[in-house]
């Protein structure tokens, strides 16, 4: 009986071969001869001298104990392109450029039966939440809890389709692609050539027709192109890029913003923007021209409390938002990693959100803190109550708050959050904060009673009859006329995430953006 084998294969670029896809520095042992091998085929050996294990010493053990680290890699040319087998731990030696990133995960979406996979790695870029989930037995997608719309499939195994066994049984796609097969050496150029066929299929829009709407970018030259076109803009100190803070920020709390080169400190600003930053390296006599990758990640932008000790700190680079086409595709930094977004998804998202925006009803904003702008709306009209830092949760339960402004329209009750400023971080909490309220007093008595004793149990047929909307109200300059394009792009795919949960309850939900007067550049 043949024995079925596991291979782990990379797809090299055009243009990259066994002559220069190894790293300058590799410990490979070239030009070693093999019966075996396809014409054309080159093989590289990993053969390193045995050595102790590290505990051998450390429990003072005096038996001799060796091990040795052996592996291979075998690149095999196939019509225009070149494969490159790796065995043992041998693919760290290819220059990251040389191969294909997609390769892995597209072929194996094309050939994996997509009601048959064990196991997937997930990541979600709003929040690098990274899960890695296994099944006992094969299942469709739906079983990982994979969001199309916010979530990226990085790794995926399964059984592969009928049409496909007589190639591989299993197989695992990432950037490379791992099968299991029983196909002897003298096949494998053949198997190349099915494999670089599958990698060449759409097959995979039928059955994950948005699994691909976000893809990180790895190559790096893409990522060094895209970073070219990043700098173009900064040096033209032109106002597509924004700073933010990476991390969700308090504004409840009293903190400053300052910039740091070395140990050189700027002035403390009420908020993060890209202004302060370029005036500050201008007055350390350095001009935009000279400002590469490099500073931006040297560069740091601080969050400081009232007597400027520093609480947190970033690389400008992790701190920008920056969105650009490039080749005719759509790409986004964010926490300083790019990302490639399908052109129909970000227009279908636009068609999804933007019903979602409604005209604001209430004042501009000329306040730097929400807890200001709240009590200043309720203050100057009754009609709304400030409910911002009060707690509904039942007993037991960490604070949650109701909403930051309350008020009744057309027999609802209206929970109102208020967030200032487009920033990714915070804008996807408050997206959560409004969600999990409405969850809450919806689901227990307890938070029901706590909030019609707050607005002075007023309103108690419409809350006692689950008659809720919730409005987001997001402080911001930006033209309200662009609506969901004012939000970056996982902004919108976490608000859009929470729109379908607020369907799920029966319970409307709407967007405004409340005009910015204060100055935030200061």
């Amino acid at each position: 009986m043949v024995k079925s084998r596991s291979f782990s294969i990379y797809l090299l670029k055009k243009g990259f071969s066994a002559e220069n896809s190894l790293k300058e520095h590799h410990e490979l042992i070239e030009n070693i001869t093999a019966d075996n091998l396809p014409d054309g085929a080159t093989l590289f050996l990993l053969d390193k001298n045995p050595s102790n294990p590290w505990w051998k010493d450390f429990w003072k053990i005096k038996t001799e104990l060796k091990q040795t680290l052996k592996g291979a890699i075998v690149f095999l040319p196939v019509y225009d392109r070149c494969f490159a087998f790796t065995f043992g731990h041998t693919y760290h030696n290819l220059k990251e450029e040389s191969y294909e990133y997609d390769f892995g995960l597209r072929s194996t979406l094309n050939a994996v039966d997509p009601d048959k996979l064990k196991s997937t790695d997930i990541l979600q870029p709003e929040n690098a939440k990274r899960e890695s989930i296994q099944s006992s037995n094969t299942v469709n997608l739906t079983f990982f809890d994979f969001d199309k719309d916010e979530s990226i499939v990085k790794r995926i195994s399964g059984k592969v389709k009928e049409e496909y066994r007589y190639l591989f049984s299993n197989v695992t796609g990432a950037n490379s692609i791992r099968i299991d097969s029983k196909l002897q050496a003298r096949e494998l150029p053949e198997l190349c050539r099915n494999i670089l066929a599958l990698y060449n299929k759409d097959d995979f829009k039928i059955h994950f027709p948005d699994i691909q709407n976000i893809i990180p970018v790895k190559d790096p030259n893409i990522i060094s192109k895209l970073n070219k076109q990043l700098l173009k803009v900064f040096r033209e100190e032109l106002t597509d890029i924004a700073l933010t803070v990476p991390e969700i920020i308090n504004y409840q709390e009293n903190f400053q913003i300052n910039y740091s080169i070395g140990k050189n400190n700027s002035e403390t600003h009420d908020d993060a923007h890209i202004n302060h930053y370029i005036k500050f390296f201008k007055s350390r006599n350095i001009s935009p021209d000279e400002i590469d990758i490099g500073k931006l990640n040297k560069h740091n932008l601080n969050i400081c409390d009232e007597n400027r000790h520093i609480i947190q700190s970033f690389s400008i680079y992790k701190s920008l938002l920056f969105d650009c086409e490039f080749e005719s595709k759509h790409y986004h930094i964010c926490e300083g990693k790019w990302y490639e977004l399908d052109k129909d998804y970000i227009v279908r998202l636009k068609k999804q959100l933007d019903p979602y925006f409604k005209n604001n009803i209430l004042p501009k904003c000329d306040y730097k803190r929400e807890d200001s702008y709240n009590k200043h709306v309720s203050d100057t009209n009754h009609k709304f109550i400030c409910l911002d830092k009060k707690n509904i949760s039942p007993k037991g339960q960490s604070s949650v708050e109701p909403c930051d402004l309350y008020t009744s329209t057309d027999n609802k009750a209206t929970l109102i959050h208020i967030k200032i400023s487009t920033r990714s971080a915070n804008l996807s909490h408050l997206f959560n904060q409004g969600l999990n309220s409405a969850e809450i007093i919806r689901l227990h008595e307890e938070s029901k009673d706590k909030l019609k004793k707050l607005i002075g149990n007023k309103d108690t047929e419409i809350i006692d009859g689950d008659k809720f909307e919730v409005i987001y109200g997001i402080i911001t300059a930006k033209n309200p006329d662009k609506k969901s394009n004012n939000l970056p792009i996982f902004s919108r795919i976490s608000l859009l995430r929470c729109i379908n949960s607020f369907k799920l309850m029966g319970l409307h939900v709407s967007i405004m953006l409340i005009e910015d007067e204060y100055d935030r550049k200061k």
